[in-house]
C-alpha cells in the first residue's frame, strides 16, 4: 500500500526530468563583428573569467551574463565549473585588484540577444529555444586540435628569371589567414628571400582552401628550387 502511494510522486519526477533537461540547454551567441563561427570550451571559459579579451582569430570579445535562472546555472556548471556565488566572488576580486570588471548582467534571453546584437564584440549565452535575430550562434569545439585546412586550388608562384639564372633559391615562409569559406584573406611574409617572397605572396593569395567553421591562421612554406 505504501508503495502504491509513492507511484504518483515517481511518475511526476519522471515527467519533470526531461523538462529540466530541456530548460538547462544553452547556446552561445556573439555579435556579428566576432569573426569566428566556433569557439573551444577552454577559450570560452577564459573569456568569461576575463583571462583574455580576444579570441585566437583576433576578434575582440566582451562577456555578457544572465542574472540568474536554470540557463545561467547550467552555463556556469558546464563551461566555467563554478556556482553563481563562486563567480561573483571571483569578479569581486578582479574588481578589487584592478584586474577586471563586472560583466554586464541582463534579466532574460531577449535582453541578452538584444544587447549582444547591438554591442560590438559582445558574447553571451541564452536558452536553446531563444530567438537569435541579429546575432550569430557559435559552435563549441573541444579545442584539442586545430582545424586542418586542405588546399583545393593551388597556384604555383612565378620564379623570377634573374634569380633562377643566378641559382638563387630557398624556402619562403608565409603566415596565411583563411576565411571560413576558404578564400585567403591575408598573407604575411615570415622569412626567406624578399623577392621570392613577393612572388609567393602573389600566388598564395589566389589559393582556395576547404571550408571550416572559423577563420584560420596557418604557416605555409613555399620552396623555390633553381635546379630543374
Amino acid at each position: 500500500m505504501k508503495n502504491l502511494r509513492l507511484l504518483p510522486l515517481v511518475a511526476f519526477l519522471v515527467l519533470l526530468a526531461p523538462v529540466r533537461a530541456r530548460a538547462a540547454q544553452v547556446k552561445i551567441i556573439a555579435n556579428p563583428s566576432v569573426s569566428t563561427d566556433a569557439i573551444s570550451g577552454r577559450e570560452l571559459k577564459s573569456v568569461f573569467l576575463e583571462e583574455k579579451n580576444s579570441l585566437s582569430d583576433g576578434s575582440h570579445v566582451e562577456p555578457v551574463l544572465l542574472k540568474s535562472g536554470p540557463v545561467h546555472e547550467s552555463f556556469l556548471r558546464q563551461y566555467l565549473s563554478r556556482t553563481d556565488d563562486d563567480l561573483r566572488n571571483y569578479y569581486r576580486v578582479l574588481v578589487f585588484t584592478g584586474r577586471g570588471s563586472m560583466p554586464k548582467e541582463l534579466g532574460s534571453d531577449a535582453e541578452v540577444v538584444a544587447y549582444v546584437a547591438g554591442r560590438k564584440g559582445a558574447i553571451g549565452y541564452v536558452s536553446a529555444e531563444a530567438g537569435v535575430d541579429g546575432v550569430k550562434t557559435l559552435a563549441i569545439t573541444d579545442g584539442r586540435s586545430p582545424v586542418e585546412r586542405r588546399v583545393i586550388t593551388r597556384i604555383e608562384p612565378e620564379y623570377p628569371e634573374t634569380l633562377k639564372r643566378l641559382n638563387i633559391g630557398g624556402i619562403v615562409r608565409l603566415q596565411v589567414t583563411i576565411a571560413p569559406k576558404g578564400n585567403v584573406e591575408n598573407v604575411q611574409l615570415l622569412g626567406g628571400n624578399p623577392i621570392l617572397g613577393e612572388s609567393a605572396v602573389a600566388a598564395v593569395k589566389q589559393w582556395v582552401y576547404a571550408t571550416a567553421p572559423s577563420r584560420t591562421r596557418i604557416e605555409v612554406s613555399v620552396p623555390f628550387n633553381p635546379q630543374p
